[in-house]
């Protein structure tokens, strides 16, 4: 057994990590509290987009443009939301298993990455970073979004990328958390929406569908990918407020078992010397 000075030390090492640990809690149930507003009340425009943009490409019928089709060749883009700390619990390995354990081979990808523990990840295995975003994870704004997308469409235009992807965490409520890849461009329609379509007239474009699409479809791209953003700090808070009520909650267990083991060690302690001092008695005697 543990002396009674090692049992103190640990336990005071302990209330020290709980204290920090509540303290971490408490910071992110504050932004948490903010972030979860946020993305509830910016949720119902960005699914209305989505919503619309399918509905709108699923009336349009056969329409040739380069954002409705693969290109010939380029490589696959993915957009890696991430956090910039870690003390999220499986909030960022998620995200980046969606990366690893897919289909998608390093050679082939070119990443830009939102968040440092995304670039961290990955910058020391055989993936390509393109750029990094990570300063935007902080306070994301629309023309950050804006600012990424155009980036990565000027490749999509240029024929460096052929396709893509979004990897980022979809937040439903405060304690689950769905990681997700979504295909961005080319704009994939489901055949149920096509389906739906049909009983409908075909969409009609003015002044004509190329030039509609080269303005709609930038803009449901950058829509997406801020709504993403949104949802990813919203996760992320919440994923660390878990963690750290998590580990405060292990604290106070140790820190009560090892009150109990230093009182055990105590009382051992007094009952050795009331032995030893009627041992000591009863050999005067």
């Amino acid at each position: 057994m543990a002396s009674m000075r090692e049992i103190k030390r640990r336990k005071t090492s302990i209330q020290s990590t709980a204290q920090i640990t509540k303290a971490m809690k408490l910071v992110s149930t504050v932004k948490f509290q903010k972030a979860k507003v946020k993305a509830e009340t910016t949720r119902p425009y960005f699914d209305k987009m989505y919503a619309t943009v399918t509905s709108m490409l699923a009336k349009s019928g056969t329409i040739e443009h380069p954002y409705l089709k693969p290109q010939a060749s380029g490589k696959k883009a993915v957009i890696v939301v991430t956090s910039n700390r870690g003390l999220a619990g499986g909030y960022n390995a998620s995200v980046i298993k969606l990366i690893t354990g897919s289909d998608l081979k390093p050679d082939d990808l070119l990443l830009y990455t939102v968040g440092n523990k995304g670039k961290e990840y990955f910058q020391h295995r055989e993936y390509t970073i393109a750029k990094d975003y990570s300063e935007v994870i902080e306070n994301p704004m629309f023309s950050d979004a804006k600012e990424i997308c155009e980036e990565v469409l000027g490749g999509y235009a240029a024929g460096e990328i052929s396709e893509i992807y979004l990897a980022y965490t979809y937040f439903k409520n405060t304690v689950v958390h769905e990681p997700k890849l979504l295909k961005l461009l080319p704009v994939e329609i489901e055949e149920a929406d096509i389906e739906a379509a049909k009983a409908d007239s075909l969409m009609n474009y003015e002044p004509e569908e190329t030039e509609a699409l080269e303005i709609i479809i930038p803009k449901y791209v950058t829509s997406i990918l801020y709504g993403a953003l949104v949802e990813a700090i919203a996760s992320e808070n919440g994923a660390r407020m878990q963690a750290m009520d998590s580990a405060t909650s292990n604290a106070q267990d140790m820190i009560d078992h090892l009150t109990l083991q230093y009182n055990r060690a105590r009382q051992g302690s007094i009952t050795q010397e009331l032995t030893e001092i009627i041992a000591g008695a009863n050999a005067i005697q």
